[in-house]
């Protein structure tokens, strides 16, 4: 297994494989439309979406360039954990969310294994070696050079081959992501590929929708679109973590319940509602102090939009308000909903 010496050459090389040496061939020419040459846009949208996909594990190292070979022991929120297989990931992700709004420590011990995404393993000594890793994955996002992860190519696929007169010389029969990112990291300069069309592809996040792609340039427009549904997803996660702090932080009262073009919050005007930051919250009613507390829970969920999940019980108000509502606006001083089954139905929290 090679040392991390030569890494960020490794990675680098790999990833910006198709930025350099532009080829002068017009891959939209010929008898064949989708013909193209190994420094084409096509060519480089397969290799990306073909790529090892290090997502996965990302509540872990942090990174989607690579993932982590296991077993790797780490210290987690002051717990030591030795990962032996993907079925203890869920010990992780326990540790992490047993409270919401703590700052998540992660510490490795070394040396470790990790899969750079052309598939190359990588022994890991040190935790200035591990930086570096991280630093040539951020830039390689920066440089949008990473591993396309949101949509997956269902194989098998054929790919035609041609010689520069556009004279088909032959095919051959892809049947895996790693067979194909090889197979178009090494494709030469001296000739020429189109797919076999139509091919289809599974959406990630979107329950594994499956496409049909006709063409390169509808390959194209299905990455464009896939990516930019990816970049709404982070941004709606990053505001669900923005939202679980807010709630966690606060004191709120219910401002609004409309139902049926009914305002019922005058029915929670004597209750402030807390969050805790293991997922409960309560209502306290701040009129009647020997009332007792009404017990809940919550979730805050994102997919391209932030939910809101309430569960109350033992009161016939609060239990109107059990339901998953999107959140349409928020700051730190109101939080504005709608249900997710009737968008009529709306709530707002504000903060005390």
């Amino acid at each position: 297994m090679k040392n991390l010496k030569l890494l960020t050459a490794i990675l680098l090389t790999s990833i910006f494989s198709f930025t350099s040496c532009q080829d002068e061939i017009d891959s939209e020419n010929g008898q064949n439309p989708n013909t193209n040459s190994a420094q084409s846009p096509t060519a480089n949208n397969l290799e990306r979406s073909s790529m090892h996909d290090g997502s996965f594990d990302d509540f872990l190292d942090g990174m989607s360039c690579s993932s982590i070979l296991l077993p790797v022991t780490a210290t987690i929120n002051n717990t030591e954990i030795t990962i032996i297989n993907e079925s203890q990931y869920n010990l992780v992700l326990n540790i992490l969310g047993e409270f919401t709004n703590d700052n998540d420590s992660i510490e490795f011990q070394f040396p470790l294994s990790v899969m750079l995404n052309n598939y190359t393993e990588v022994q890991i000594t040190n935790q200035i070696e591990y930086d570096e890793l991280m630093n040539a994955c951020e830039q390689a996002e920066q440089n949008a050079d990473d591993a396309i992860n949101c949509l997956d190519i269902n194989f098998p696929i054929t790919i035609l081959t041609y010689s520069l007169n556009f004279e088909q010389t032959g095919s051959i029969i892809i049947e895996s992501k790693q067979q194909l990112y090889t197979y178009m990291n090494n494709f030469g300069n001296d000739e020429l590929f189109a797919i076999n069309y139509p091919i289809t592809a599974s959406l990630a996040g979107q329950s594994n929708t499956v496409v049909e792609i006709s063409s390169d340039m509808d390959l194209q427009t299905k990455i464009t679109q896939c990516l930019s549904n990816d970049d709404a997803m982070k941004e709606a996660e990053e505001n669900a973590q923005n939202l679980e702090d807010i709630l966690v932080e606060g004191t709120f009262k219910i401002e609004s319940f409309i139902n049926a073009s009914i305002n019922s919050a005058n029915d929670y005007a004597d209750y402030t509602i807390d969050f805790a930051n293991d997922l409960s919250c309560k209502a306290e009613n701040i009129v009647n102090t020997t009332a007792n507390n009404i017990e809940g829970t919550y979730t805050v969920a994102s997919e391209l939009e932030v939910f809101l999940s309430l569960t109350f019980s033992g009161n016939t108000a609060f239990e109107l308000l059990n339901q998953t509502w999107e959140v349409t606006s928020y700051s730190e001083n109101s939080i504005s909903m709608q249900s997710t089954t009737n968008t009529a139905i709306t709530l707002v929290l504000t903060q005390i």
